[in-house]
């Protein structure tokens, strides 16, 4: 099962995340072989850090509140709240397949909240935007769409947006996203 998990930064947080960073790290080398996107939101240019995005393979809901609630940064205070979803890749690949590679444009976050669009949400295909990974958000059980996220590489924040139809949604938010992580060595 495929689930999305964003970890939103506590204000002031940042001396704490770095102070845990090998921690958080060593802590998702464990998760690595089902790992499909991640790596920080931020503000400022990359300054200031407001959030950690992961979106991976798991055996199941349980597998999925465990791998959120135990991540070091977590159970540190350095978070003030996380989403976690269901989530369906409706790519099928992993960042690590993006063309674009880790470099480039600059990347968003682009999380779609409140579905009120019927059947299943759809990115906007002629938006300019390189989509590094995209996909419903999904009830627990997953069988009822609630949402949106995407992950892309565009030209600014309101080039990301337009990825996800304005009106399908009673919230769209756009973050600026980094590819995170450790490279991938190949085996």
């Amino acid at each position: 099962m495929e689930f999305f998990c964003y970890h939103r930064d506590r204000a002031g947080s940042r001396e704490l995340r770095e102070a845990l960073n090998d921690e958080h790290l060593a802590y998702m080398d464990r998760f690595a072989d089902g790992m499909i996107a991640r790596g920080p939101t931020t503000t400022d240019g990359g300054e200031t850090l407001t959030g950690s995005v992961h979106v991976l393979d798991l055996p199941g809901p349980e597998a999925a509140r465990a791998f959120a609630f135990e991540e070091p940064n977590y159970q540190a205070g350095a978070y003030r709240d996380v989403l976690l979803r269901r989530w369906r890749n409706t790519l099928g690949r992993t960042m690590d397949d993006y063309p674009g590679g880790p470099d480039g444009d600059p990347r968003f976050l682009v999380l779609g909240l409140g579905w009120r669009g019927t059947g299943e949400p759809l990115v906007a295909a002629s938006t300019g935007a390189g989509l590094v990974a995209a996909g419903p958000l999904l009830s627990d059980d997953g069988a009822v769409v609630v949402g949106a996220v995407a992950l892309v590489e565009a030209g600014g924040p309101v080039d990301a947006r337009r990825v996800l139809v304005a009106d399908d949604y009673t919230d769209v938010e756009v973050h600026d996203w980094h590819f995170g992580g450790r490279p991938r060595v190949a085996s």
